[in-house]
């Protein structure tokens, strides 16, 4: 299905736009209906759970099949798994206004969402931030995770600084584009730098020098919701200088320049994928090519060029390089010239990305003529008729043949970096002799290893390799894993052993005693990510690790297992480490075991910011007994001259009093909460009758 259009918007054919799985443009679809309604009907309006229940149902085989989906938020577009949606569509750039307006860079749902997260998630949204007077993305950071499922990503750029260092008025110019270029960059640094550990303090104060922001966009450890708030801002970074001009503009395009040219070659192909179909991205270039400086320009091209097979020849790449020194160098009538040539040259290449053929008519011919012509050196006669490695590789699988010629031709290929191409040609195939041969060689541990070390690495030809090789890869992996100094080749092998599943176990135990903690922690993440754990591993003895990050990912395995669920959930309420105490509540808060509750209740009564708010929520919800008394010390009315008084207004009160409302059995709870409901203030009456507090 393509993506869906509305209004009188032309279809994808004739826009251009990118294309959608019909079950992504569904789920996108059935959000925005269900958004719609929530904002449109009072809570409690028969409407709203079956609309939550629709979305959750066409969630369900997403995360399923994928375990995690994430939707990425620019504006007025959506981006998902690398397409941004059409901001024509009025349907889909409503939901993403929406969004934004909350200052949301993503949202991300994970396997086991339920209708009920799904709905409250809606109510939530639901809201117009101008009239909470407070964006969720500004809010409290207990509300962004407060569903076990679904997590919401926060991007703010409050106290907008301009960006020019000495920059000056121009006349005529217009405040709101000086502001939205400024909004772009300020949002884009946030987000390249923002992180789970970071704290708020630290984000309204980040550094947005480019170097930084490459710095910290190269160093992630990938994810696609990340992933998609960055693709989302550099889509919006080059319409907006495509289209604007002044000081700002000129501001943005000089730190998008120093922002291209720092980051690595790897990191931009990776964006590059993620940012939509061939003509989305074709889109994009072209918008870079008309706004962005020529050495960025540069840079992307040859980027795209090589993460989507488009050819760029030797000879034109050196012309390109050069104009594009003159364009840098030169000055007045030269430099505009050299400039407007980079920049028109580009185009008719990435133009030309688009043809079938890339040489047609009278070029094709004179090709074909200067190909024909009779040989300009001489060469040896035991030479002149040697077939050339690709065809030896041809005749050889269509006769099913192996010999010393056809090693020779393999070497000769993989020397020359034809990979993808070899094992394309394998593939299709039907040779078994021939195949098996040349698969030997590429499984060759020198051969693999030589390759998995290459800067930067190339996943796709990795994956054409798995799907060969298999688990006979794991070693050589899991050695390059542990020794590597790049973050895109360590996430990239981290992602591939863990799709190569069980079969990899045996070389993951085998390093599990490593005393370094890094290598630990990357054997505990790769078993965590898997379906099934492996039937020998002890999980329990890496909680007293001294690294954290151990630990965190020790506390993530266990939860998985109901035999260790208990154990697991007090060891991360009592954890240092503020994720994994997330971990611990969040688990909790699904199925809360006794032994947990005077943990929760030294949390929630010892002020514990917001752990302690999560910390009341989940005694409220657990069912216990025992929970009773520690939200009564926190809600529970005192006698003062002849009537009760409650306790100060807080997240923390209200919280405690939405929990009692669940134990209506018990006396105290019963007269706290009957005083309460008579209370003033509307929050707290509602809080008395189990509505918690939203704020």
């Amino acid at each position: 299905m393509t993506q869906p259009t509305g209004g009188g918007s032309k279809p994808p054919e004739e826009t251009g736009a990118a294309a959608l799985s019909r079950d992504l443009a569904d789920f996108l679809i059935e959000l925005s209906i269900a958004l719609h309604k929530h904002a449109m009907y009072p809570e409690g309006h028969p409407s709203l759970a079956p609309a939550a229940e629709r979305v959750a149902q066409r969630l369900d085989p997403l995360v399923a099949e994928r375990g995690t989906l994430s939707l990425g938020v620019a504006n007025m577009q959506l981006v998902i798994e690398g397409v941004a949606t059409d901001p024509k569509n009025p349907v889909l750039s409503d939901l993403a206004d929406r969004l934004h307006r909350h200052h949301l860079g993503a949202i991300s749902f994970r396997r086991g969402a339920e209708a009920f997260e799904v709905q409250d998630l809606l109510s939530v949204i639901a809201v117009e931030a101008e009239r909470s007077g407070e964006p969720i993305g500004l809010g409290p950071r207990e509300l962004l995770t407060a569903w076990p499922h679904i997590a919401l990503h926060p991007l703010t750029y409050e106290s907008l600084e301009l960006l020019d260092e000495e920059r000056e008025d121009i006349p005529g110019e217009d405040g709101a584009d000086r502001t939205r270029a400024a909004q772009l960059w300020i949002g884009l640094a946030r987000a390249a730098i923002a992180s789970e550990e970071v704290e708020e303090q630290e984000a309204e104060n980040v550094n947005t020098e480019p170097s930084v922001v490459a710095k910290a966009i190269d160093e992630h450890e990938g994810g696609t919701a990340y992933d998609q708030v960055i693709v989302g801002y550099l889509l919006k970074i080059a319409e907006e200088l495509r289209s604007t001009k002044g000081s700002e503009a000129a501001a943005l395009k000089k730190r998008m320049s120093k922002l291209v040219g720092k980051l690595d070659r790897g990191t931009l192909e990776r964006l590059l994928e993620m940012g939509g179909d061939g003509d989305q991205r074709r889109q994009f270039l072209l918008n870079a090519s008309e706004g962005m400086a020529v050495d960025a320009v540069m840079a992307l091209v040859q980027a795209a060029s090589e993460s989507h097979e488009q050819t760029i020849s030797h000879s034109m790449l050196r012309m390109l390089q050069k104009m594009s020194r003159h364009a840098e160098t030169s000055r007045g009538d030269r430099r505009v010239v050299a400039e407007t040539s980079v920049r028109e040259q580009v185009t008719e290449l990435i133009n030309g990305w688009a043809l079938t053929d890339p040489n047609p008519g009278a070029y094709g011919d004179a090709l074909q003529k200067m190909a024909s012509v009779g040989p300009m050196f001489s060469v040896a006669p035991e030479m002149r008729y040697r077939p050339e490695p690709t065809r030896m590789l041809q005749m050889a699988l269509e006769v099913d043949a192996k010999g010393e010629a056809v090693t020779r031709a393999v070497d000769e290929l993989l020397e020359k970096g034809r990979v993808k191409w070899l094992l394309t040609t394998v593939d299709e195939s039907d040779a078994t002799i021939a195949s098996a041969a040349v698969l030997d060689q590429l499984a060759d541990r020198e051969r693999l290893m030589s390759f998995l070390r290459a800067d930067p690495l190339d996943a796709s030809i990795l994956d054409l390799l798995l799907a060969h090789i298999g688990y006979e890869a794991a070693d050589p992996m899991l050695e390059v894993l542990i020794d590597s100094e790049s973050q895109q080749t360590r996430r990239t092998i981290l992602d591939r052993l863990v799709k190569l599943g069980p079969d990899v176990f045996p070389s993951l135990m085998s390093h599990m005693n490593d005393p370094r903690w890094f290598v630990q922690r990357n054997m505990l993440s790769i078993i965590g990510e898997m379906q099934e754990l492996p039937p020998e591993f002890d999980g329990a003895k890496f909680l007293q690790h001294s690294d954290p990050r151990v630990r965190r990912e020790a506390v993530r395995i266990l939860l998985r297992n109901p035999k260790s669920r208990e154990r697991a959930i007090c060891a991360a309420l009592t954890e240092s480490d503020t994720r994994t105490v997330r971990a611990g509540l969040a688990a909790a808060l699904e199925s809360c075991p006794g032994s947990a509750v005077p943990l929760l209740a030294n949390m929630a009564t010892s002020g514990a910011g917001e752990h302690g708010v999560a910390a009341v929520r989940v005694l409220g919800a657990s069912g216990i007994q025992a929970a009773v008394a520690p939200l009564l010390r926190i809600a529970e009315p005192r006698k003062s001259f002849l009537r009760w008084k409650l306790p100060p207004k807080s997240r923390v009160f209200l919280e405690a009093l939405a929990g009692l409302s669940n134990f209506q059995s018990d006396p105290r709870a019963k007269r706290a909460l009957a005083v309460a409901s008579k209370s003033k203030d509307p929050e707290v009456r509602k809080a008395a009758q189990g509505g918690g507090d939203k704020s």
